[in-house]
């Protein structure tokens, strides 16, 4: 999570959707940059209000936007399903390294996620309190370029964005099936990625 004081702006850090090079090319730019630990670096709108917010308003702050990215469904559970393949989770309940790309999105799909497949749900990551609070700008991760220019007029600043964090290459074919218990069982996944997209 980057805050941005002047620009009052907050830039909530989605998991998987490119914020780590974000924050390496704004990160000095940021009146407070958040990296660790990840639960508050990937600090969703709920954390954000409860933690971050009330420290806001008291330094008289009561008007920050807040921006989020949001990825396609399926890719993000592919770069959270690579991400889990790499040598340091070799034996961890949390790695996905003898399972199958479409094994792990039934498994995310379920009600009850074994430990491999526990990686949230960006749309309750994003979703509003009840207080109010609530994501301002909404970007697909898949559109670059309209990210970058609302965050180059925003900060008055031109990006280099650096390749940070990437995954590497796996086999992410899904069989229909698969990807039609996604869109049926996560629906709300699927309908935030297009209403960022609007």
């Amino acid at each position: 999570m980057m805050i941005f004081w002047k620009a009052r702006l907050v830039f909530l850090a989605v998991p998987k959707t490119g914020t780590t090079a974000y924050q390496a090319a704004l990160g000095p730019l940021a009146a407070i940059t958040v990296a660790d630990p990840p639960e508050l670096k990937h600090a969703p709108v709920y954390r954000y209000n409860r933690f971050f917010r009330p420290m806001m308003e008291k330094m008289g702050a009561d008007d920050m936007d807040i921006l989020a990215v949001i990825r396609e469904p399926v890719s993000w559970l592919g770069s959270w399903y690579r991400y889990r393949q790499r040598s340091f989770l070799d034996g961890k309940a949390v790695s996905t390294r003898d399972i199958s790309f479409d094994d792990f999105c039934r498994a995310w799909a379920g009600e009850r996620r074994p430990a491999f497949a526990d990686v949230g749900d960006q749309s309750k990551f994003v979703e509003a309190r009840p207080n109010g609070v609530a994501v301002t700008h909404l970007f697909q991760y898949e559109d670059q370029a309209r990210l970058l220019g609302f965050l180059e007029e925003r900060l008055c600043t031109r990006i280099d964005l650096p390749r940070e964090n990437v995954s590497p290459r796996r086999d992410l074919a899904l069989t229909p099936e698969t990807e039609a218990l996604l869109h049926k069982t996560r629906a709300a996944e699927f309908e935030l990625w297009l209403r960022a997209g609007a």
